[in-house]
């Protein structure tokens, strides 16, 4: 178990996995570290570092639920590279992750060697942000792994069809916690109310600016062909306005693809064989 002590006083749990070109993986928004199980047998030649943000898996929750936010969130990364004394590293930023990459280019580019987006992008379509606010901070109703796994492909199979039972169950692993009265979510339930309030604020960044500073880094984008948070539209727009930028869908996946599909291996190893 890894963790360090951010500079306002927060434990964050990270794991650290091979050597090589340091590759630091933002999980999404609800999820952890284990985001990236299923692309970990994939990452020879790669140190490959997989945070918990504060609120998520293992990582302390804060007392202040206005912290849960990309800004935060990508200055602890920051603080993470420079406890691993990291100057340099690619991001492999999925969903939320992606957010944070972005905005690391807007704050912190000569820390940037490459930026891979999983499915998102500076628009987050309607249809995905009300799927997302209607499972955040909702405990799970099953009771079991299995009965999760269940409940994940009969929700999910329209996006992700073909996807065995077996692959949602480690999901369901992945995403909720067993305890003595039943599975649990792996993250503060007042992630919510974060997002109610940043919401309500109307404070929301111009995320095209954060992804224009990605212009001269290296970046990759994939999108699930089914997804509904990346719309078609915003990513020939990205295409447009980053002359660089390489991308690829992957069929039969929705929001998000597991990174073990070959399609998005071939993108991540593009990426990297251009990182600064």
């Amino acid at each position: 178990m890894s963790e360090f002590m951010t500079t306002d006083g927060r434990r964050i749990y990270f794991e650290e996995t091979g050597t090589g070109t340091p590759l630091l993986c933002l999980a999404g928004l609800t999820r952890n570290s284990r985001d990236f199980s299923f692309f970990a047998p994939h990452a020879s030649g790669l140190r490959m570092i997989a945070m918990d943000y504060r609120g998520r898996g293992r990582s302390e929750y804060d007392s202040d639920f206005m912290n849960y936010n990309i800004f935060r969130e990508s200055h602890d990364a920051i603080e993470l590279l420079d406890h691993l004394g990291i100057a340099k590293a690619v991001i492999l930023g999925t969903s939320r992750g992606g957010l944070i990459a972005m905005a690391l280019a807007a704050s912190h580019p000569e820390r940037l060697a490459a930026v891979i987006l999983n499915d998102v992008g500076p628009v987050i379509e309607p249809s995905g942000i009300a799927k997302i606010m209607a499972y955040v901070g909702a405990q799970p109703t099953a009771k079991t792994y299995d009965e999760a796994a269940a409940a994940l492909k009969h929700v999910l199979e329209p996006q992700f069809p073909g996807v065995p039972l077996k692959t949602w169950r480690k999901q369901a692993e992945f995403q909720y916690e067993m305890r003595k009265d039943g599975l649990k979510l792996r993250y503060d339930p007042a992630l919510r109310k974060a997002l109610l309030e940043q919401a309500a604020s109307g404070a929301a960044p111009d995320l095209w600016v954060f992804f224009e500073a990605l212009r001269d880094i290296p970046t990759g984008v994939i999108r699930g062909a089914n997804s509904d948070v990346l719309g078609v539209a915003t990513l020939a727009e990205m295409r447009h306005r980053h002359p660089g930028l390489i991308s690829v869908e992957v069929p039969d996946r929705g929001h998000v693809p597991f990174l073990n599909e070959p399609q998005s291996l071939d993108l991540i190893q593009k990426v990297l064989k251009n990182a600064a």
